[in-house]
């Protein structure tokens, strides 16, 4: 198992040399199994790990006892934890999910905001999923509606998230426990088919049972092909955009509609995907539904538009094909090309420029990259006692009118909001006396000559 293991970090350079790793350690084994071979790989990789347990306010005393056991298991091998508490039930209703989707968010927030406090370099946040896992999520993209992406299933590197165990099977997993004597918490949530990943499961056991018992690995096979096919057509939507593509400041993109028709229909979508992400840095919330109707533009008659998210539309306008900004958004003095984002280092007792329009941030608590954006299911501010706010609970509290909710940017990364433009910045990225580099973002608002309120945010 460690040797397995240790080769698969290696192959997909999960990890460098004196890394840092953030372990999501639930109490079950597979999380047990995780924790326990990065502690024995901990000398081979001058590892530093820490254990982080997320209490989801669900199963009662049964919860609370998972969280004990985790502050004792991790304290027998000499690991720090920490364990987060967060409200599934009310982020789920207040966010129109299902209890299982709202876990799953808070879960990875709370790692990777543990991940960043931590801080002090290379961190990685290590997940316990395996073989099992990796086919269910394959079988899960595959009965809801997916992309290529979705169907070659969770990458064994997702930005600052690793999954070392994606290389071995759950029976395998449950051996290499009992061989070293390793005891671990049942979640009893895991028996009620109330949660689709349950039903999956039930169904993918039975398959191998009376179908197949190599299933899995067939399943799993098809997703690594499936990932080669994807990152095929996606290397060629971006050798097509490279030669082909015309981009306007970050106002609008283009293609040539003659260029969309001579594609494969496969490669027309992958197209339209890359200039998507041109515009947006994401291609969350575009379904497979927008993209054939932007195709679709092609075969029509000039002036036809398309209606998208990001507060985007898609133009068919005689030979081109353009996603744009909608007008309002264009006209706004607050449009995401109106920012400029400068960095230098930061002086002790430095004055912290007090404008509504110009913030200052502390960059080295940036991860990864910023978008300029509206605001998305999920979003949220640190407040100044570390706790958390939602965007929508903001904009309630602010009285903000609901009509002009989704017009307001963000500055974010990821789902931490850095600023909500012209209300208030997240305490977390906020100057302290720890600050060595300065991220100084402008809006439009001062160069404008908008009056400025005054206030400190």
């Amino acid at each position: 198992m460690l040797k397995r293991v240790a080769a698969y970090i290696r192959k997909y350079n999960m990890l460098e040399t004196g890394s840092r790793v953030v372990i999501g350690l639930s109490g079950g084994p597979d999380s047990v199994c995780l924790f326990h071979v990065l502690s024995q790989l901990r000398a081979e990789f001058e590892l530093d790990i820490l254990a982080v347990h997320v209490h989801h306010g669900l199963r009662g005393d049964e919860a609370d006892r998972d969280a004990e056991f985790v502050k004792r298991f991790s304290a027998e091998y000499e690991a720090p934890s920490v364990i987060v508490y967060v409200n599934v039930p009310a982020y789920a209703a207040e966010h129109g999910v299902s209890e299982e989707e709202a876990g799953r968010i808070l879960r990875y927030q709370a790692l990777r905001r543990q991940a960043s406090k931590w801080g002090g370099g290379n961190v990685r946040v290590a997940v316990g999923h395996q073989m099992e896992d990796q086919a269910e999520t394959i079988l899960h993209n595959l009965f809801r509606g997916s992309s290529l992406k979705g169907l070659a299933g969770m990458s064994p590197v997702s930005g600052d998230i690793i999954r070392p165990l994606l290389c071995v099977s759950r029976q395998e997993i449950r051996d290499y426990l009992k061989r070293n004597g390793l005891s671990f918490c049942v979640d009893s949530t895991n028996e009620t088919s109330a949660y689709t990943r349950n039903r999956i499961r039930r169904m993918l056991s039975q398959v191998c049972g009376e179908v197949n018992a190599g299933a899995v690995k067939h399943i799993l096979a098809a997703g690594e092909k499936i990932a080669l096919a994807d990152e095929y057509f996606g290397n060629m939507a971006d050798a097509l955009w490279e030669e082909q593509g015309t981009e306007d400041k970050g106002r609008r993109c283009g293609m040539k509609v003659s260029v969309l028709r001579d594609q494969p229909d496969i490669v027309a979508g992958y197209l339209v995907m890359k200039m998507l992400r041109v515009m947006t840095g994401s291609a969350k919330d575009i379904t497979s539904a927008h993209v054939e109707q932007i195709c679709m533009l092609a075969d029509g008659r000039t002036g036809r538009t398309v209606s998208l998210p990001y507060g985007l539309r898609a133009l068919r306008e005689y030979d081109m094909l353009w996603l744009e900004r909608d007008r309002e958004a264009a006209n706004n003095d607050f449009a995401e090309e109106n920012f400029s984002f400068s960095h230098f280092p930061y002086k002790k007792n430095q004055e912290i420029p007090q404008k509504k329009y110009t913030k200052w941030f502390d960059y080295d608590k940036i991860k990864s990259a910023l978008s300029v954006r509206t605001r998305q299911a999920g979003d949220y501010i640190t407040l100044k006692d570390g706790g958390h706010k939602t965007v929508k609970s903001f904009m309630i509290d602010e009285k903000i009118p609901r009509q002009q909710r989704d017009k307001i940017l963000l500055l974010t990364e990821g789902n931490h909001v850095l600023w909500i433009v012209g209300y208030r910045i997240s305490e977390y990225y906020k100057i302290t006396d720890e600050t060595k580099e300065i991220l100084q973002v402008q809006t439009g608002g001062e160069e404008h000559g908008r009056e400025d309120s005054g206030v400190v945010i």
